[in-house]
């Protein structure tokens, strides 16, 4: 990632403000519960679960894309669900928040949070495992984590070009096991990830299985950034169509829309409930 797109972190600051609350809140969105914490919070609490002893914690994020795949996909679902924690990772689940009367989570984008969380495992000397994208991306988005955090220790990095289940896959959960990484960042898109996760979670060796999308492809610079006064407006999903149409019309053309139509539906349906309950 190019310098002028880097996030600077005040380690001792990201610290000492990450307070973790003793009971997760969470706001239920499509029925699915995400956290309410800040970001800071979060990646305090998921770096937390490094050594507990617990069996593997799963960490999963929600979008508008992610939520319509959840509502056609039971797995998904149900992976969503069984996690340990979810959280908001795009301005269309705060709309809907809003447009659903709950608690509006804060939105934390992989391309921002992985510098916090790359400071902080740098200084506990927690280890993370790379996993998805194409070939040579998720080496290049290692490179680069090393680049700022020379000290930062990245136990391995491998393409999520392989079918869940098959004999690559087995060969993938072994080198995990071999390399035992504290943190495995797994960016295969969705429902990919997801499913894979809990295909395997129970036998890998590491304490934090992690899904992350596309945060390779921009760690790498493989995909660019959206410019700010985008991002900070929820309109990024613009860049990004504009820059990958054949790959992104679907998502947005098409599941925009029938996102907004679902958390219309279930507005209407809250606002009939409380009506009749009157």
């Amino acid at each position: 990632m190019a310098a002028t797109t880097h996030v600077a972190i005040d380690e001792p600051r990201f610290w000492r403000e990450a307070e973790v609350t003793a009971l997760p809140r969470r706001a239920r969105i499509f029925d699915i519960p995400v956290d309410l914490g800040r970001p800071e919070e979060l990646i305090r609490r998921i770096t937390g679960w490094v050594g507990s002893g617990h069996a593997a914690r799963r960490v999963m994020y929600v979008n508008a894309h992610v939520l319509n795949q959840s509502r056609e996909v039971p797995e998904l679902r149900a992976a969503l669900e069984q996690a340990d924690l979810v959280y908001c990772d795009g301005y269309g689940v705060r709309l809907a928040a809003k447009a659903l009367d709950v608690q509006i989570p804060h939105r934390m984008t992989g391309a921002d949070w992985v510098w916090g969380l790359a400071a902080l495992c740098e200084i506990a000397g927690q280890s993370v495992y790379l996993l998805g994208s194409e070939p040579g991306v998720t080496a290049e988005a290692a490179r680069r984590l090393n680049r700022w955090y020379p000290r930062l220790e990245i136990a391995g990095a491998h393409h999520g070009y392989f079918d869940t289940g098959s004999p690559h896959d087995d060969r993938v959960v072994e080198d995990i096991n071999a390399r035992r990484p504290d943190i495995v960042l797994v960016g295969m898109g969705t429902p990919k990830q997801e499913l894979w996760l809990q295909h395997n979670a129970a036998r890998l060796q590491t304490d934090v299985l992690w899904t992350v999308g596309a945060l390779f492809d921009y760690v790498s610079g493989r995909v660019p950034r959206a410019p700010g006064w985008l991002a900070d407006n929820g309109l990024e999903w613009i860049f990004r169509l504009a820059i990958e149409p054949q790959r992104m019309w679907r998502r947005y053309l098409l599941g925009n829309p029938v996102f907004i139509s679902r958390v219309m539906a279930q507005a209407r349906a809250r606002q009939t409930a409380a009506q009749a309950s009157h």
